[in-house]
């Protein structure tokens, strides 16, 4: 099913319901301030198996998740000062960090290297589901693995529709999907270019 909701404004009696289908073990899609996301609680492991499923992707490759402000990354992830302030000056925004995990995080979210991918989109509807969810929201783009991210809501619900429970509709989307750096050990590497300018790295 497609849930229509005000990109700018949404609607709380509307975000209540795509966090209850949540809560219930459901799949969702969804926007962000890059493109549409797949998710579901973190702590939903038949949930985020059921991603693996629909994505055609491998374990080894963990998912990124969704956190509501830079006090929750904390509590998933070891946050250095340095890490704090980079994180602080750049999110909200469209770049994925990747830091050292803590042991909250579910093992199917951490890889080898025991760390973890953070987002904190700036993106209203989805800022307003993970607060109200109250932890964070696995994010992976919205399509089978080795296809073109869709920012289109109507057609996430024609290619997936039949195997996640909602469409979250906030427009059609056009991005591309967020920049990926990690901040391990406080040393800068970018390990995707994607959304969100990177010049500032060269003048740290």
């Amino acid at each position: 099913m497609i849930l229509t909701i005000n990109p700018e404004t949404p609607q709380k009696r509307l975000i209540s319901r795509v966090v209850e289908c949540i809560k219930q073990g459901g799949i969702v899609a969804y926007p962000t301030d890059t493109i549409y996301g797949l998710g579901c609680d973190i702590f939903n492991r038949k949930g985020i198996k059921r991603i693996y499923q629909i994505k055609e992707r491998v374990h080894r490759k963990p998912f990124s998740f969704i956190c509501a402000d830079l006090s929750d990354v904390a509590n998933y992830a070891q946050v250095s000062n340095f890490a704090f302030k980079i994180m602080k000056r750049y999110l909200p925004g469209p770049y994925t960090f990747v830091l050292e995990a803590t042991r909250v995080v579910p093992d199917l979210l951490v890889t080898k290297q025991k760390t973890v991918g953070i987002r904190i989109p700036s993106n209203p509807i989805s800022l307003a589901i993970v607060r109200e969810l109250g932890h964070p929201l696995v994010t992976t783009s919205a399509n089978l693995s080795g296809e073109e991210p869709c920012c289109d809501p109507s057609l996430i619900e024609e290619e997936l529709g039949k195997q996640i429970n909602m469409v979250v509709d906030g427009g059609i989307i056009k991005g591309e999907a967020s920049t990926v750096i990690s901040l391990i050990d406080d040393n800068i590497e970018v390990l995707r270019q994607g959304a969100g300018d990177i010049s500032w790295i060269h003048q740290l």
